[in-house]
């Protein structure tokens, strides 16, 4: 079965950091834009960050630019997401997604409501003292 698994979630304090990690199960990474998408209150957000597998091309959200970084692992096929000086505000569900590489590029990928390919079941993250 084709899908995607998010993992890495947990409680950490405020300025504290948290690296999430999104695992491809019976898909190649290096052929997918992988994205992590915050959920609040059952409203899911834009991408905060989205990585082109294929190309190393990156896309960060203005809020969290120089504090997140998001890296592919091809050896093992994922995707991490470091979280660093994080904020109680960036408590919520976060999701990976995948799309193909060919259909997407790594804005809209982050930015429109485009179809994804792959959603994940969610890793849930709060920052709290």
């Amino acid at each position: 079965q084709l899908h995607v698994a998010e993992s890495g979630g947990g409680l950490v304090q405020p300025g504290g950091s948290l690296n999430l990690s999104c695992a491809a199960i019976g898909l190649t990474l290096v052929y997918f834009t992988i994205g992590w998408f915050r959920q609040v209150q059952g409203k899911l957000h834009h991408g905060v960050a989205c990585i082109n597998s294929y190309d190393g091309n990156k896309y960060y959200e203005a809020s969290v630019k120089g504090r997140f970084t998001i890296s592919r692992d091809s050896a093992k096929n994922m995707v991490h997401l470091q979280m660093n000086s994080m904020k109680p505000e960036e408590s919520a569900v976060y999701y990976c997604a995948a799309k193909g590489y060919e259909r997407t590029t790594v804005d809209n990928m982050c930015i429109t409501r485009e179809d994804r390919d792959y959603w994940g079941k969610g890793t849930l993250v709060t920052v709290s003292s």
